[in-house]
């Protein structure tokens, strides 16, 4: 549909993966709908007497492997020019992202479509969010305190532990009762309890895979992305060398994601990727989920479609 037009604020585009990258597959989307696209890094956005500007670019995006994207001459515009603003920044979710998502409050009250709504990606982190909904959810400790994480590990024998910032499967560890190494790796994901960490039961189901199903909002794509650890490594993300394989969503699967739904749809989390090992959610990824490029080739699907459609039904 013409008449829209898309900005979309993601990390320099010169540096991700085109191939396998989410955004570039919902820019894609957008573009064979004729839709403008401007490109923006969160450092290019600014407020000038109350009024929220970007220095934007033109964007056009292809599937060739080099020369992926041109870029135009850099302009200055106000963001309520356009009709909806992508926000794909990767975490972290720090005092730079925080102020970016405050500017783009003002944006929201303009009548800009903001996806996800700033707000809520202020409001929620993306593995505390899961413990709303605690008939999903193994059993957790969210703490800054070494001693109660050694009690934790004491009552369920093994555990992973990870810091609630981390994304990617970086810092996360796999700790059983008798490890020597228990004290200094909860020393340090704590910083030596000044920082939060959050340690959960350990799921054995994570042999079968750590599934990533993409919800557009409030409901599930039908296939899953189960991502399998290498050999000798307890994190399946792809990021440390997982392999991706397709599922269909289990009876399991989508009896969380109705139970998540309504929330999802209340919040403005239009495009949300839940991980999900055997019966347990363990995050719910908010700030620039992925998976969708991996599904499309998986099951011939065209999930950014799906977004735009969804985008279209309410802006």
């Amino acid at each position: 549909m013409q008449g829209y037009s898309l900005g979309v604020i993601m990390d320099p585009i010169s540096q991700i993966n085109a191939k396998k990258d989410t955004t570039i597959g919902i820019l894609l989307e957008a573009q064979r709908r004729e839709w403008p696209i401007f490109y923006m890094e969160p450092t290019d956005l600014f407020l000038q007497h109350n009024v929220p500007y970007a220095s934007m670019r033109r964007l056009t995006v292809n599937e060739a492997v080099e020369s992926w994207f041109t870029l135009s001459t850099e302009i200055v515009q106000c963001l309520d020019r356009l009709s909806v603003i992508l926000m794909r920044k990767d975490p972290p979710v720090d005092m730079e992202y925080i102020y970016t998502t405050q500017l783009l409050d003002l944006v929201e009250q303009q009548g800009v479509r903001v996806i996800n709504r700033p707000q809520s990606l202020r409001d929620f982190n993306e593995k505390l969010f899961t413990l709303h909904f605690p008939q999903c959810c193994p059993p957790t400790l969210v703490t800054h305190r070494v001693v109660a994480a050694k009690e934790f590990l004491e009552e369920h024998k093994d555990i992973i532990a990870k810091p609630l910032h981390g994304m990617g499967g970086f810092s996360v560890f796999r700790l059983k009762k008798n490890d020597a190494n228990v004290n200094v790796i909860l020393e340090m994901l704590s910083d030596n309890n000044r920082r939060y960490m959050i340690v959960q039961r350990y799921i054995p189901e994570i042999v079968t895979g750590d599934k990533r199903i993409l919800m557009i909002n409030g409901k599930a794509v039908p296939y899953a992305l189960a991502r399998m650890a290498p050999a000798g490594e307890t994190r399946a993300n792809l990021a440390v060398g997982g392999r991706g394989e397709g599922v269909e969503l289990s009876e399991r699967d989508h009896w969380i994601c109705q139970q998540l739904g309504p929330t999802l749809q209340e919040k403005g989390l239009v495009f949300v990727g839940l991980d999900v090992i055997g019966d347990y959610l363990t995050e719910i990824n908010i700030t620039s989920p992925t998976g969708l490029r991996e599904l499309d080739q998986l099951f011939n699907l065209n999930i950014a479609s799906m977004l735009m459609d969804s985008i279209l039904e309410y802006t």
